[in-house]
């Protein structure tokens, strides 16, 4: 497998992922976002530094990365000419093989994509919430995966 723990030095491109994904999260939303950078967000930023991250990479390219922090997963990001690989099932299957309670992650409400991904893998919506990203109002789901579920579900 090509995960491994994160590096001060990967934080460049941790940023230039994210820059790149996150508005593909709230891509079906009624309204559209700008970008927030990830090093100008210091609420998401906080929440990820103080997570572990996970870095995907391949031939010397990293390609993903994942943040768990307890049984939270914090984020799962994959680089956009990456994506239909498999590296968010791999990093997504790593995370959880790190927690050893229930699961928990939250999601855009509209990110129908990733809540299909984290359905095959036992995710429920258990809490409908608002949120807001860059000062813009969105609708996010909970979702728990019970400690019982099986790894593989696919």
């Amino acid at each position: 497998m090509n995960i491994r723990a994160y590096k001060e030095e990967d934080l460049p491109l941790i940023f230039d992922i994210y820059s790149q994904s996150k508005l593909d999260e709230l891509r079906f939303e009624e309204r559209e976002f700008s970008l927030l950078p990830l090093d100008k967000d210091s609420k998401r930023l906080q929440e990820l530094l103080e997570s572990d991250i996970y870095i995907f990479y391949k031939d010397g390219v990293v390609h993903g990365y994942g943040a768990l922090f307890c049984n939270e997963i914090r984020a799962l990001f994959v680089r956009r000419e990456s994506r239909g690989n498999g590296i968010g099932k791999k990093l997504l299957e790593f995370l959880l093989s790190n927690i050893s309670s229930e699961a928990c992650l939250y999601v855009a409400s509209t990110n129908h994509p990733a809540k299909k991904l984290y359905s095959r893998y036992g995710f429920n919506v258990t809490e409908t919430f608002m949120t807001s990203y860059n000062h813009l109002p969105v609708l996010a789901q909970q979702m728990i995966r019970s400690i019982n579920t099986p790894l593989a579900l696919l």
